[in-house]
């Protein structure tokens, strides 16, 4: 579809959480129509996981973005969708590739929301690729558990925080679940919950560098649990790390299902978002040291200093090896 103002920040970039919301709603087509190709109970595909995406450049108002999604692995419980986007400047025709994701959806009963329903299995090319999907598969599930292991953390509001610390930056965006943020079984789109988290995150950003910003990468993004219609949703934002040209924000969703009083406020979702500082011609500016002031973040910007260091290890890697071929 084509990419309005109303999609896009005050520098005419179209917001990353647009852009996930668009990805998340490609991998829920198509993983949706896959698990109800066979005779059964007909089910509705739910986003478990998003791997690593990275931005790879900004799409602007009034180009084209077109998604296409892809099933490469299934297992008996879970679908892997790998979408592509690409953008279309439809004045000169140039196309760039702007994101790769790898998505990970569990079929559930439209009769029964809380039971997991069968994939119908794939055909491969070829062995090594179903080989490779389950270890992608396998990769997946340790860390989703190992994050829900960590997640009991919350964000308290500071007073009179100096600039450029982690209280300072720090955001929260209260939300109502409506008819319109869900699916047909009752509980939010994860795109919806994506975008909503990319705003929170980039408004950390913005606080804490004063400039336009833009999303660079969003680490993997693990919904824990489902959230129903009628909850009331809190997704909370804070700045863990930065280096010379980057920021790392953690956000997580929590849900209080006012509908169903029995429960208590559970944490429904937790990522890291990337994001560069640009200039007013789009050129990357320095970011702000953040500074630290308790032990636990300390120990927060220790451990981003230590995905960033290993994200960029792998990168060179990657240009490496794009190199030798």
């Amino acid at each position: 579809r084509i990419m309005r103002p109303d999609d896009a920040n005050v520098a005419g970039n179209v917001h990353g959480g647009t852009i996930l919301k668009m990805i998340e709603e490609a991998g829920a087509i198509i993983s949706t129509r896959h698990c109800n190709s066979q005779a059964g109970e007909p089910c509705v595909a739910a986003l478990a996981r998003v791997e690593r995406t990275d931005f790879l450049s900004p799409v602007c108002i009034g180009e084209v973005a077109n998604v296409s999604a892809e099933i490469t692995y299934t297992s008996r419980h879970s679908v892997e969708v790998q979408v592509n986007v690409m953008s279309e400047n439809i004045l000169t025709g140039a196309k760039k590739v702007t994101n790769k994701a790898t998505l990970w959806y569990v079929p559930l009963s439209l009769q029964n929301v809380n039971k997991v329903l069968e994939v119908p299995p794939i055909q491969y090319a070829r062995k090594e690729q179903e080989d490779e999907g389950k270890k992608r598969y396998e990769e997946q599930k340790l860390d989703r558990l190992e994050t829900k292991q960590r997640n009991g953390d919350m964000i308290f509001p500071v007073i009179n925080p100096e600039p450029h610390t982690v209280g300072y930056s720090q955001s929260s965006l209260i939300h109502l679940v409506g008819p319109s943020d869900c699916t047909l079984l009752g509980f939010v789109h994860g795109g919806v919950t994506m975008k909503l988290m990319d705003e929170v995150a980039g408004i950390v950003a913005a606080r804490h560098c004063k400039t336009n910003i833009v999303t660079a990468s969003v680490d993997a993004i693990n919904f824990h649990e489902k959230i129903k219609k009628g909850s009331v949703i809190t997704v909370s934002g804070r700045m863990t790390f930065t280096s010379n040209k980057s920021m790392e924000i953690e956000v997580f969703v929590d849900a209080d299902p006012f509908v169903d009083e029995s429960r208590e406020r559970y944490r429904a979702v937790s990522a890291f978002f990337t994001y560069v500082s640009l200039s007013k011609e789009g050129k990357p500016l320095p970011v702000p040291q953040l500074l630290t002031e308790t032990e636990d973040e300390k120990r927060r910007f220790e451990e981003g200093k230590g995905r960033y260091l290993q994200t960029k290890a792998k990168r060179q890697a990657q240009l490496q090896q794009a190199a030798r071929h």
